[in-house]
């Protein structure tokens, strides 16, 4: 039987994809559109102000592209505060005007590959910054699932751990080539979600999304053993930009 990897595990994360009824939010007063907004301003300046006192974090993008207009990502120290964040938001008069076309369960994940032996992940400051991360502030984000195959002679899990770690070390230089271009933050979402780990990136620079994944897919490890699922791009929205993107529409 192959070993498993030993892994360590920071806070929570949950990725709340949500699409806009145009129609729906068009149909409502200006006013009633306003007070939605102002509703939703105040909640995830209350959402953004764990991050204050480390204790947790959060984000909100514009998504391109059909799949969903709008992304939070949550970052908190159980699943329990994940819990009640999603229920604070749906309770909002604007999520009423929203759609789920997809979300996101797991949990920040460091595994032995990627430690040197003998290190305490939590009593190591720079490890623990990487399982309790603040989301980078940078203007684009990239998030997809993936899973290890296990299919035939191309079945990860049946690999030696020697074998998974030298893999996993080659696989490991080409993200730290991208250092200070692209920010990574690997969820694992095994028993979690339908996939076994999510990927988030973050740039200034989106054509660094499309580099490093191209890049990777010649490594053994994506060539072989790596199963995508869908992606998502988008950009940052400050609090500013969220109210610009939905007054827009509350005239006329």
């Amino acid at each position: 039987m192959s070993q498993a990897v030993t892994t360590y595990e920071g806070w929570y994360a949950y990725h709340d994809f949500r699409k806009i009824d145009w129609t729906k939010w068009k149909s409502l007063s200006a006013e009633d559109r306003r007070q939605r907004v102002e509703e939703l301003l105040d909640t995830v300046h209350q959402f953004a102000e764990v991050e204050e006192h480390r204790r947790g974090s959060f984000g909100q993008y514009a998504i391109l592209g059909h799949k969903a207009d709008l992304l939070f990502i949550h970052l908190r120290p159980t699943m329990d505060e994940l819990n009640e964040v999603k229920f604070r938001f749906d309770k909002t008069g604007f999520a009423e005007v929203t759609t789920t076309p997809y979300s996101y369960t797991s949990v920040v994940e460091l595994s032995a590959y990627t430690i040197p032996p003998g290190t305490d992940p939590m009593s190591d400051p720079q490890f623990r910054a990487r399982l309790e991360p603040i989301l980078p502030k940078t203007q684009y984000t990239c998030f997809y699932p993936m899973n290890k195959r296990r299919s035939g002679n191309d079945n990860w899990y049946m690999l030696s751990s020697e074998e998974r770690r030298s893999m996993m070390r080659s696989h490991g230089m080409i993200g730290r080539s991208y250092a200070g271009r692209v920010r990574q933050i690997i969820t694992g979402s095994v028993g979690l979600d339908d996939w076994e780990w999510g990927v988030s990136l973050f740039s200034d620079d989106p054509l660094s999304f499309k580099k490093l994944v191209y890049e990777m897919r010649f490594d053994e490890v994506s060539a072989r053993f790596g199963d995508f699922g869908s992606f998502y791009v988008g950009s940052r929205l400050t609090p500013e930009a969220l109210r610009n993107l939905l007054e827009e529409h509350i005239q006329g």
